[in-house]
């Protein structure tokens, strides 16, 4: 099986993973992993990278928009074997070395099994590694005061708090281009909505937060989003976060 891998602009890849995104940014022959999918999805991460004509090796810093396991899957694994830097927000670092856990629980699940969608979903998630703890150990928070970091790709963490308290989304802004984890997503298996929408309410560790934090990302100046969950959409994304809230309310 092979990762579905899509050039959205120069450098720029957007990648589908079995229920999850990632996105690889290249400059020359360096690249930037933006989260690494399921522990199961760890084939299709290395097919991408090989698809667009690079390797593991050349994997400058690892991303982690959110350390939930369908994100954090390959981020320990990266390191461990090659070295790789594994970054995060402050405020997420903690959770990506599981000194606490902010993710749905199987209670939470079993309460909404009868809703469309979230039995396939709950038995991909076990087949796929999601129930498994994957702690990056040596997980760093973003270096510098704010900005651009200096990685390929010239990402931009933007701080987009509620899915979970640390939840950062990457603003590219000399492409337009927002990837936006799970702060923002296109679709999910759990979701009857068919474009820019929040994820259902049970993922979320502050709905609240997620809810105040479209206006974050409504205010970046992009025409496209690269979602953690579900197909590229194209168009404003301030459109795409109004629309978001719209669902939401």
């Amino acid at each position: 099986m092979r990762a579905d891998v899509r050039q959205v602009a120069d450098g720029t890849y957007l990648v589908h993973g079995s229920n999850t995104n990632w996105v690889i940014l290249t400059d020359g022959d360096a690249v930037t992993l933006v989260d690494t999918g399921y522990p199961g999805d760890r084939p299709l991460v290395l097919d991408s990278l090989e698809q667009v004509g690079s390797s593991p090796q050349a994997v400058t810093a690892v991303l982690i928009t959110h350390a939930h396991n369908d994100h954090l899957g390959s981020a320990e694994y990266l390191h461990n074997t090659y070295g790789t830097p594994v970054l995060l927000h402050e405020a997420e670092v903690p959770h990506a070395r599981r000194e606490f856990l902010q993710q749905v629980t199987v209670g939470d699940v079993l309460k909404n099994i009868w809703r469309p969608g979230v039995l396939p979903w709950m038995v991909h998630t076990i087949r796929s590694g999601g129930t498994e703890q994957h702690p990056v150990a040596s997980a760093e928070a973003f270096p510098g005061a704010g900005g651009s970091l200096d990685l390929p790709g010239r990402p931009v963490p933007v701080h987009t708090p509620g899915h979970t308290s640390g939840h950062c989304a990457f603003h590219l802004p000399d492409s337009g281009i927002v990837v936006s984890g799970d702060a923002l997503v296109s679709g999910h298996p759990t979701s009857r909505i068919k474009g820019p929408q929040l994820l259902p309410d049970m993922f979320h560790h502050e709905r609240e937060r997620a809810v105040a934090s479209l206006d974050i990302l409504e205010a970046l100046d992009a025409e496209t989003l690269l979602p953690g969950h579900g197909p590229l959409h194209t168009g404003p994304v301030r459109e795409a976060a109004r629309r978001a809230r719209e669902h939401a309310i």
